[in-house]
């Protein structure tokens, strides 16, 4: 016997890892992005001047759910890989680097701190190159499952850089009673 596992039994394992890491890593993105009152809290976001990149906000959901997907997958093909040299640290990477995804939202939304979601997301783009070479050496294909997310984190590192260029003042918060005062002329 040359193979300490058949390609089946590689697959099984596989869709096992992925029906868990897939839902738990989408459902943690939705969490955060819910809890952070990224879609509640529009009174500040609004009064910020928004870059001339800024999408859509309806692309947010769509490219944050399939990149979610595909990190649920690709970290399932590094759990599923047993044996793997490496396996154990790029797990631990995945983890402290979507640890650090997840405190983005919260920072930025609920907290209005456009200069520390700077730092957090700075610190994000290196974890995510890390995380992207340690899975390299564990499974190829799930460190190119990474490369969309380095991607569109390295664009919301501009969009973050450049929301801070053109609100120094970190926009207008909403009353503490939440009474808005409006004047006509």
């Amino acid at each position: 016997m040359t193979a300490l596992a058949s390609r089946g039994q590689l697959r099984a394992s596989f869709i096992r890892w992925a029906l868990f890491t897939v839902p738990l890593v989408v459902l943690l993105g939705f969490l955060a992005g819910r809890l952070s009152g990224s879609g509640a809290d529009t009174m500040w976001f609004e009064s910020l001047v928004k870059p001339a990149i800024f999408p859509p906000p309806m692309w947010f959901g769509i490219v944050w759910t399939i990149l979610y997907v595909m990190m649920g997958l690709a970290l399932a093909m590094v759990c599923a890989a047993w044996g793997a040299r490496g396996r154990g640290i790029a797990i631990a990477a995945f983890v402290v680097q979507f640890a650090v995804n997840l405190t983005w939202s919260p920072t930025f939304f609920a907290l209005h701190e456009i200069r520390n979601a700077l730092i957090v997301i700075a610190v994000l783009d290196v974890l995510v190159i890390i995380t992207i070479a340690l899975f390299w050496r564990v499974r190829k294909m799930a460190a190119v499952l990474l490369l969309p997310y380095l991607a569109w984190i390295l664009f919301a590192t501009v969009l973050n850089w450049q929301f801070l260029e053109l609100n120094p003042d970190g926009g207008i918060e909403a009353p503490a009673n939440g009474a808005v005062e409006r004047y006509e002329f």
